[in-house]
């Protein structure tokens, strides 16, 4: 690993290894044009970007047609981003080492195909199964991405396509729902991955045409293996301990035995990453403070953004009874801020650096979640498209703005891994975020719902029927049986739903707080480095 003494004993006009002016060679045709590759990388890009929310409209129709718990659900969403968030680094050390073509273009391949067999499976367990290998192979895509712009573009030029890069992502993230809920009202729930077999086939003709390999002439020629279990065991307890927590209970020894077993593989690994060589994340990288405020800022806004995001789906759908299109076309006013909101966030970052658009983006996010804790059953369609508004308002300036911060502050030789963490940052942060606001939910309806039920009068539930109308009413589903008379139908559903939104309201309020620490964290960031130089380059 480069010390931080050699990074800064380079002078401005010094192009090292890795620059990327010193790796964007002329090119003429279609093979390795920089704008062409920058397409055929969004391409793929999209398509994961793209998958981290599109399921999300789709979770009631897959519950219901698998017979899942809102456990199982979960893992649908909790699989693909641990798997995402763990394999990044790795996956970008991989690019660096064979080349970051091959990785992407294997990538695109094994993600389309894993998204087929989704498509085709029968049971929870195939589902689950098979989104972690599309979370592995979505993972060599994001880095190779990153590292095919940087080796194409010439630095004067580098930053413009990043944030092209990041709007992309952010576009297709909040787009997901609408395109989800198209396809679930009209075609099925299967289609939802099934769309990626045609994207991927697109990505990958266009990346056999145009894209250029590239390698890093100092290429790892070690991986640090126990890095990645540590790191892939002490995830795996932790989310494991927060979506079985309300099901052993908070005080449980089961629960602190996992939080307690992730707490020490966190510490171990971070032990492990100064001894090894060559390490899975060089932990001198967080001795920059902007960097380190720009990864824990991605953390928190995707668990306030995408763990709040899984259960407006559920209170949209079951609670006011929106088909799965009209749900998505609730969430057009979150979509559509965050495309306007995408490029207007770059230019205002690139004028007056990044730390006031994200800590005001971050205060956007925390009063739209605020908002949203005050939805009822009734409240209109002008009251939500609000709340959604300002939420993607304010998530774009963090959307655009993170790669900047992260990838700017690093070492110019170490900006692949940091575009890995800042990647990984965000499917950790939903992970976390669908794995606390879900233990938040189950809390909240467990501790009420009993109380609720008796207060309405209905008819008493055995131990096992109230643990079974407790899991349907964390969907927002009332839980009525067929033959039901219209009086008891109506009482069960009025106090399933006022559970839910109890829950949903709590669940708001949780990831409202983590938006507002997000402020303060904000406030740390500045322009890297890397940063200045390129856009003082631009004016050459």
């Amino acid at each position: 690993m480069t010390s931080q003494s050699t990074v800064d004993a380079k002078g401005p006009g010094d192009n090292g290894p890795d620059s990327p002016s010193d790796s964007a060679p002329a090119t003429t045709g279609l093979r390795g044009h920089p704008w062409l590759t920058l397409i055929s990388v969004a391409i793929g890009v999209m398509m994961v970007a793209l998958d981290g929310t599109i399921v999300a409209i789709a979770n009631p129709a897959i519950a219901k047609d698998l017979d899942a718990s809102l456990a199982d659900v979960q893992w649908i969403t909790n699989a693909y981003f641990l798997a995402l968030a763990v394999s990044l680094i790795t996956a970008g050390k991989l690019g660096d080492r064979f080349g970051h073509r091959q990785t992407f273009l294997i990538g695109v391949v094994g993600f389309a195909a894993a998204s087929g067999a989704i498509g085709l499976s029968d049971s929870i367990a195939f589902v689950i199964v098979f989104r972690v290998l599309q979370g592995l192979f979505g993972a060599l895509l994001m880095p190779a991405a990153l590292g095919l712009l940087r080796a194409t573009f010439p630095a004067e030029k580098l930053n413009m396509a990043i944030g092209i890069w990041g709007m992309v992502i952010g576009a297709s993230t909040a787009g997901g729902p609408i395109l989800g809920g198209v396809l679930v009202e009209h075609v099925s729930w299967q289609s939802v991955f099934f769309i990626n077999v045609p994207v991927g086939a697109v990505a990958l003709v266009l990346g056999l045409l145009i894209l250029t390999d590239h390698r890093a002439k100092n290429a790892p020629r070690s991986f640090d293996v126990l890095g990645i279990v540590l790191l892939s065991a002490a995830m795996f307890c932790l989310v494991w301990a927060l979506i079985k927590a309300p099901a052993w209970g908070w005080g449980d020894g089961m629960t602190w035995t996992f939080i307690a077993v992730s707490v020490v593989g966190f510490a171990v690994f971070a032990f492990w990453e100064t001894k090894v060589s060559e390490p899975l994340i060089p932990l001198a990288m967080f001795r920059s403070v902007p960097l380190s405020a720009g990864v824990v800022l991605m953390v928190l806004m995707a668990i306030a953004f995408l763990g709040g995001l899984f259960f407006v789906t559920f209170y949209l759908q079951n609670v006011h009874g929106m088909s799965p299109v009209d749900a998505g076309l609730h969430l057009l006013p979150l979509t559509g801020m965050m495309i306007v909101g995408s490029p207007l966030a770059g230019v205002m970052i690139t004028k007056v650096g990044p730390r006031i658009p994200l800590a005001g983006g971050m205060v956007c996010t925390a009063v739209a979640m605020f908002g949203m804790s005050r939805l009822d059953e009734g409240s209109g369609s002008g009251v939500m498209s609000l709340w959604f508004a300002l939420l993607g308002l304010g998530l774009a300036p963090v959307m655009v703005g993170a790669t900047e911060v992260i990838v700017g502050n690093a070492p110019l030789e170490l900006s692949g891994v940091a575009g890995g963490l800042q990647q990984a940052a965000m499917q950790i942060g939903g992970s976390l975020g669908t794995a606390v606001l879900g233990a938040v939910m189950a809390s909240k309806v467990d501790n009420t719902f009993a109380d609720n039920w008796a207060e309405a009068e209905l008819p008493p539930l055995t131990p096992e029927q109230l643990d079974q109308a407790s899991g349907a009413v964390q969907q927002g589903i009332a839980p009525v049986q067929p033959g039901t008379p219209a009086g008891v139908t109506a009482r069960i559903t009025e106090v399933a739903h006022d559970t839910f939104i109890s829950g949903m309201s709590l669940a708001c309020l949780v990831a409202a707080g983590v938006a507002a620490v997000a402020v303060l964290v904000a406030l740390l960031t500045k322009r890297g480095d890397n940063a200045e130089a390129g856009a003082g380059a631009a004016h050459i």
